[in-house]
Protein backbone atom coordinates (compact mmCIF):
# COMPACT_ATOMS: atom_id res chain seq x y z
CA UNK A 1 0.00 0.00 0.00
CA UNK A 2 0.88 3.39 -0.51
CA UNK A 3 -0.62 7.00 -0.43
CA UNK A 4 -0.53 9.58 -2.95
CA UNK A 5 -2.73 12.71 -3.17
CA UNK A 6 -5.31 12.08 -0.74
CA UNK A 7 -5.96 8.55 -1.64
CA UNK A 8 -4.46 4.87 -0.58
CA UNK A 9 -3.49 2.82 -2.82
CA UNK A 10 -3.34 -1.26 -2.55
CA UNK A 11 -1.53 -3.52 -5.37
CA UNK A 12 -2.11 -7.17 -5.72
CA UNK A 13 -2.69 -10.31 -8.05
CA UNK A 14 -6.04 -12.01 -8.53
CA UNK A 15 -7.42 -14.78 -10.97
CA UNK A 16 -5.02 -17.26 -9.78
CA UNK A 17 -2.33 -15.14 -10.18
CA UNK A 18 -2.57 -14.07 -13.91
CA UNK A 19 -4.16 -10.41 -12.90
CA UNK A 20 -2.31 -7.33 -11.31
CA UNK A 21 -5.22 -5.11 -9.53
CA UNK A 22 -5.43 -1.90 -7.62
CA UNK A 23 -7.97 -0.50 -5.30
CA UNK A 24 -8.01 3.16 -3.83
CA UNK A 25 -9.79 4.38 -0.77
CA UNK A 26 -9.58 7.70 0.99
CA UNK A 27 -8.62 5.36 4.05
CA UNK A 28 -6.39 2.43 5.46
CA UNK A 29 -9.18 0.70 6.38
CA UNK A 30 -11.49 1.47 3.47
CA UNK A 31 -9.23 -0.50 0.77
CA UNK A 32 -11.20 -3.71 1.69
CA UNK A 33 -14.20 -2.54 0.37
CA UNK A 34 -12.84 -1.39 -3.12
CA UNK A 35 -13.06 -4.01 -5.67
CA UNK A 36 -10.01 -2.70 -7.38
CA UNK A 37 -9.39 -2.09 -10.80
CA UNK A 38 -7.59 -4.59 -13.03
CA UNK A 39 -4.75 -2.71 -14.81
CA UNK A 40 -2.61 -5.71 -16.65
CA UNK A 41 -3.19 -9.61 -17.64
CA UNK A 42 -0.36 -11.81 -17.73
CA UNK A 43 0.30 -12.92 -21.37
CA UNK A 44 -1.16 -16.49 -22.37
CA UNK A 45 2.16 -17.26 -23.29
CA UNK A 46 5.84 -15.88 -22.30
CA UNK A 47 8.30 -16.45 -19.54
CA UNK A 48 5.82 -14.25 -17.45
CA UNK A 49 2.99 -15.66 -18.01
CA UNK A 50 2.48 -17.68 -14.70
CA UNK A 51 2.64 -16.76 -10.98
CA UNK A 52 2.38 -13.16 -10.81
CA UNK A 53 3.50 -12.67 -7.19
CA UNK A 54 3.66 -9.61 -4.60
CA UNK A 55 3.22 -7.12 -7.17
CA UNK A 56 4.08 -3.40 -6.05
CA UNK A 57 3.38 0.13 -7.17
CA UNK A 58 6.09 2.71 -7.25
CA UNK A 59 5.89 5.91 -8.37
CA UNK A 60 9.23 7.03 -9.56
CA UNK A 61 10.47 10.05 -11.65
CA UNK A 62 6.96 10.86 -11.88
CA UNK A 63 6.00 7.98 -13.99
CA UNK A 64 3.87 5.24 -12.13
CA UNK A 65 5.28 1.57 -12.15
CA UNK A 66 4.96 -2.15 -10.96
CA UNK A 67 7.35 -4.52 -10.43
CA UNK A 68 6.30 -8.14 -9.95
CA UNK A 69 7.79 -11.81 -9.93
CA UNK A 70 6.28 -14.13 -12.78
CA UNK A 71 7.59 -17.46 -14.69
CA UNK A 72 7.11 -19.56 -17.62
CA UNK A 73 5.10 -22.34 -15.54
CA UNK A 74 8.08 -23.55 -13.76
CA UNK A 75 9.57 -21.89 -10.08
CA UNK A 76 12.83 -22.16 -11.23
CA UNK A 77 12.36 -20.16 -13.84
CA UNK A 78 11.00 -17.20 -11.81
CA UNK A 79 12.56 -13.69 -12.45
CA UNK A 80 11.13 -9.85 -11.64
CA UNK A 81 9.53 -8.13 -14.06
CA UNK A 82 8.31 -4.59 -14.60
CA UNK A 83 5.03 -3.08 -16.17
CA UNK A 84 4.81 1.20 -16.81
CA UNK A 85 1.61 3.09 -16.60
CA UNK A 86 0.98 4.64 -20.07
CA UNK A 87 -0.74 7.89 -18.04
CA UNK A 88 -0.32 9.62 -15.02
CA UNK A 89 -3.50 7.19 -13.33
CA UNK A 90 -1.95 4.86 -11.51
CA UNK A 91 -5.11 2.80 -11.82
CA UNK A 92 -4.75 3.09 -15.86
CA UNK A 93 -3.47 0.75 -18.71
CA UNK A 94 0.54 -0.93 -17.89
CA UNK A 95 2.84 -1.90 -20.13
CA UNK A 96 5.74 -4.29 -19.92
CA UNK A 97 8.47 -2.75 -20.31
CA UNK A 98 10.48 -5.93 -19.71
CA UNK A 99 12.63 -8.81 -17.12
CA UNK A 100 15.16 -7.01 -14.82
CA UNK A 101 18.08 -8.62 -15.38
CA UNK A 102 19.08 -9.92 -11.58
CA UNK A 103 21.18 -12.73 -12.66
CA UNK A 104 18.91 -15.53 -11.50
CA UNK A 105 16.29 -16.57 -9.61
CA UNK A 106 14.45 -13.43 -8.04
CA UNK A 107 11.13 -12.13 -6.27
CA UNK A 108 9.80 -9.92 -4.22
CA UNK A 109 11.62 -6.92 -5.98
CA UNK A 110 11.47 -3.03 -4.32
CA UNK A 111 13.26 0.09 -4.42
CA UNK A 112 14.96 1.80 -2.34
CA UNK A 113 16.03 5.43 -3.35
CA UNK A 114 18.74 7.81 -1.76
CA UNK A 115 19.69 10.90 -2.59
CA UNK A 116 18.12 10.96 -6.01
CA UNK A 117 19.92 7.42 -6.01
CA UNK A 118 17.73 4.13 -6.85
CA UNK A 119 18.60 0.82 -5.92
CA UNK A 120 16.74 -2.54 -6.74
CA UNK A 121 16.49 -4.67 -3.97
CA UNK A 122 14.66 -8.40 -4.00
CA UNK A 123 14.73 -12.07 -2.80
CA UNK A 124 17.39 -14.42 -5.23
CA UNK A 125 19.51 -17.47 -4.80
CA UNK A 126 22.81 -17.37 -5.09
CA UNK A 127 23.05 -19.54 -8.49
CA UNK A 128 20.18 -21.91 -9.79
CA UNK A 129 17.42 -22.08 -7.89
CA UNK A 130 18.37 -23.94 -4.71
CA UNK A 131 15.73 -23.65 -1.83
CA UNK A 132 17.74 -20.86 -0.08
CA UNK A 133 16.53 -17.44 -0.21
CA UNK A 134 18.71 -14.38 -0.04
CA UNK A 135 18.70 -10.60 -0.27
CA UNK A 136 20.61 -8.61 -2.79
CA UNK A 137 20.58 -5.13 -3.67
CA UNK A 138 21.93 -3.31 -7.21
CA UNK A 139 22.26 -0.04 -8.43
CA UNK A 140 19.71 0.82 -11.18
CA UNK A 141 20.30 2.73 -14.28
CA UNK A 142 16.82 3.48 -14.72
CA UNK A 143 13.48 1.81 -13.67
CA UNK A 144 14.05 -1.25 -15.83
CA UNK A 145 17.65 -1.44 -15.74
CA UNK A 146 20.56 -1.79 -13.07
CA UNK A 147 23.47 -0.32 -12.94
CA UNK A 148 25.48 -2.78 -11.71
CA UNK A 149 26.46 -6.14 -10.43
CA UNK A 150 24.14 -7.41 -7.21
CA UNK A 151 25.88 -7.23 -3.65
CA UNK A 152 24.48 -9.85 -1.17
CA UNK A 153 22.98 -8.24 1.78
CA UNK A 154 22.04 -10.85 4.04
CA UNK A 155 21.70 -14.67 4.21
CA UNK A 156 18.76 -16.98 6.38
CA UNK A 157 21.54 -17.98 9.03
CA UNK A 158 19.03 -17.88 12.35
CA UNK A 159 17.17 -20.60 13.37
CA UNK A 160 14.12 -18.05 12.80
CA UNK A 161 14.98 -17.59 9.39
CA UNK A 162 15.01 -21.16 8.67
CA UNK A 163 11.71 -22.66 9.77
CA UNK A 164 10.62 -24.68 6.85
CA UNK A 165 13.23 -23.70 4.80
CA UNK A 166 16.20 -20.83 4.92
CA UNK A 167 14.47 -18.03 3.22
CA UNK A 168 14.77 -13.94 3.55
CA UNK A 169 12.18 -12.25 1.05
CA UNK A 170 9.77 -9.19 0.89
CA UNK A 171 11.99 -6.38 1.40
CA UNK A 172 10.51 -3.51 2.41
CA UNK A 173 12.29 0.38 2.90
CA UNK A 174 11.61 2.43 5.92
CA UNK A 175 13.63 5.92 6.23
CA UNK A 176 13.42 8.06 9.38
CA UNK A 177 15.89 10.60 10.69
CA UNK A 178 18.67 9.71 7.87
CA UNK A 179 18.40 6.28 8.91
CA UNK A 180 17.81 3.33 6.76
CA UNK A 181 15.87 -0.11 7.65
CA UNK A 182 14.85 -3.17 5.08
CA UNK A 183 12.15 -4.97 6.81
CA UNK A 184 12.09 -8.18 5.00
CA UNK A 185 10.43 -11.90 5.61
CA UNK A 186 12.07 -14.95 7.32
CA UNK A 187 11.29 -18.83 7.25
CA UNK A 188 8.50 -20.12 5.37
CA UNK A 189 5.53 -17.89 4.31
CA UNK A 190 3.04 -21.23 4.21
CA UNK A 191 4.03 -21.85 7.88
CA UNK A 192 3.02 -20.26 11.03
CA UNK A 193 6.37 -19.22 11.63
CA UNK A 194 6.77 -16.79 9.32
CA UNK A 195 7.91 -13.33 10.86
CA UNK A 196 9.78 -10.41 10.05
CA UNK A 197 13.48 -9.41 10.27
CA UNK A 198 15.54 -5.94 9.83
CA UNK A 199 18.30 -4.58 8.98
CA UNK A 200 19.20 -1.01 10.04
CA UNK A 201 21.90 1.37 7.61
CA UNK A 202 23.23 4.40 9.78
CA UNK A 203 25.42 5.21 6.71
CA UNK A 204 24.61 5.79 2.98
CA UNK A 205 26.92 2.69 2.40
CA UNK A 206 23.86 0.59 0.85
CA UNK A 207 25.90 -1.22 -1.43
CA UNK A 208 28.26 -2.49 1.72
CA UNK A 209 26.71 -5.84 3.54
CA UNK A 210 28.88 -4.89 6.27
CA UNK A 211 26.82 -1.57 6.53
CA UNK A 212 23.90 -3.66 7.77
CA UNK A 213 23.05 -4.23 10.86
CA UNK A 214 20.50 -7.34 11.73
CA UNK A 215 17.87 -7.64 14.12
CA UNK A 216 15.59 -10.29 14.67
CA UNK A 217 12.79 -11.36 14.87
CA UNK A 218 11.29 -7.80 15.13
CA UNK A 219 7.24 -8.74 14.83
CA UNK A 220 6.37 -12.50 14.97
CA UNK A 221 3.29 -15.28 15.83
CA UNK A 222 1.76 -15.11 19.13
CA UNK A 223 -0.63 -17.88 20.66
CA UNK A 224 -3.47 -16.27 18.50
CA UNK A 225 -1.94 -14.65 15.11
CA UNK A 226 0.46 -16.59 13.35
CA UNK A 227 2.71 -16.24 9.90
CA UNK A 228 3.16 -12.83 10.35
CA UNK A 229 5.12 -11.42 7.29
CA UNK A 230 5.59 -9.42 3.89
CA UNK A 231 4.25 -5.86 4.84
CA UNK A 232 4.26 -3.00 3.66
CA UNK A 233 4.49 0.53 5.67
CA UNK A 234 2.14 3.83 5.28
CA UNK A 235 1.37 7.33 6.95
CA UNK A 236 -1.88 7.57 8.27
CA UNK A 237 -4.13 10.98 6.87
CA UNK A 238 -2.83 13.21 8.90
CA UNK A 239 0.84 11.85 8.78
CA UNK A 240 1.01 11.68 12.49
CA UNK A 241 1.41 7.99 12.53
CA UNK A 242 2.82 4.67 10.83
CA UNK A 243 1.52 2.64 9.96
CA UNK A 244 2.69 -1.62 9.57
CA UNK A 245 0.63 -3.90 6.90
CA UNK A 246 1.12 -7.69 6.69
CA UNK A 247 -0.23 -10.90 6.16
CA UNK A 248 -0.91 -13.16 9.23
CA UNK A 249 -2.73 -16.58 8.95
CA UNK A 250 -5.79 -17.92 10.27
CA UNK A 251 -4.54 -21.34 10.91
CA UNK A 252 -1.57 -23.08 12.60
CA UNK A 253 -2.04 -25.46 9.31
CA UNK A 254 0.89 -25.31 6.84
CA UNK A 255 -0.70 -23.45 3.57
CA UNK A 256 -0.57 -20.03 1.75
CA UNK A 257 -5.24 -19.93 1.37
CA UNK A 258 -5.79 -18.66 4.72
CA UNK A 259 -3.77 -15.67 4.34
CA UNK A 260 -5.01 -12.09 4.70
CA UNK A 261 -4.16 -8.95 4.88
CA UNK A 262 -3.86 -6.29 8.49
CA UNK A 263 -2.81 -3.21 9.59
CA UNK A 264 -1.10 -1.85 13.06
CA UNK A 265 0.05 1.66 14.16
CA UNK A 266 3.92 1.18 15.17
CA UNK A 267 6.23 3.61 16.95
CA UNK A 268 9.56 4.03 17.49
CA UNK A 269 12.14 2.62 20.44
CA UNK A 270 14.63 5.16 22.16
CA UNK A 271 17.44 3.96 19.97
CA UNK A 272 15.11 4.97 16.49
CA UNK A 273 14.55 1.69 15.39
CA UNK A 274 10.64 0.81 14.80
CA UNK A 275 8.57 -0.71 17.60
CA UNK A 276 6.15 -3.59 15.68
CA UNK A 277 5.01 -4.45 19.38
CA UNK A 278 3.01 -7.85 19.18
CA UNK A 279 -0.25 -8.27 16.17
CA UNK A 280 -3.17 -7.86 18.14
CA UNK A 281 -5.75 -10.59 17.88
CA UNK A 282 -7.80 -11.10 14.63
CA UNK A 283 -11.16 -8.99 14.24
CA UNK A 284 -9.39 -6.32 16.23
CA UNK A 285 -11.06 -2.70 15.27
CA UNK A 286 -8.09 -0.17 14.01
CA UNK A 287 -8.15 3.73 14.00
CA UNK A 288 -6.17 5.45 12.09
CA UNK A 289 -6.01 9.05 12.75
CA UNK A 290 -7.41 11.19 10.40
CA UNK A 291 -6.13 14.90 11.70
CA UNK A 292 -3.12 15.63 13.45
CA UNK A 293 -3.91 15.54 17.43
CA UNK A 294 -3.82 18.46 19.90
CA UNK A 295 -1.21 16.62 22.14
CA UNK A 296 0.37 13.50 19.98
CA UNK A 297 1.54 11.90 23.53
CA UNK A 298 -1.76 11.25 24.38
CA UNK A 299 -3.23 9.32 21.53
CA UNK A 300 -3.15 5.83 22.41
CA UNK A 301 -1.72 3.20 19.74
CA UNK A 302 -4.62 1.66 18.11
CA UNK A 303 -4.16 -2.30 17.17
Amino acid sequence: MIHHEGFYYYCESKNQKRSIVIRRSRSITGIGQDPGVCVWNAPVAGRNRNAIWAPELHRIGGKWFIYYAADDGRNENHRMWVLECEGDEPRGRYQCRGEIQTGGWAIDGTVLTLNERAFFIWSGCAGRWNGQQNLYIAPMKDPVTLAGPRALLCTPEQPWERKAMPICEGPQVLQRNGELFIIYSASGSWTPDYCLGLLHNRTEEVMNPAAWQKHGPVFQSTEQVWGIGHCSFVKSLCQTEDWILYHSKSAKEHGWMDRDVHAKRFTWTKEGLPDFGAPPPRGTAITPAITAPMNPQLVPIAA
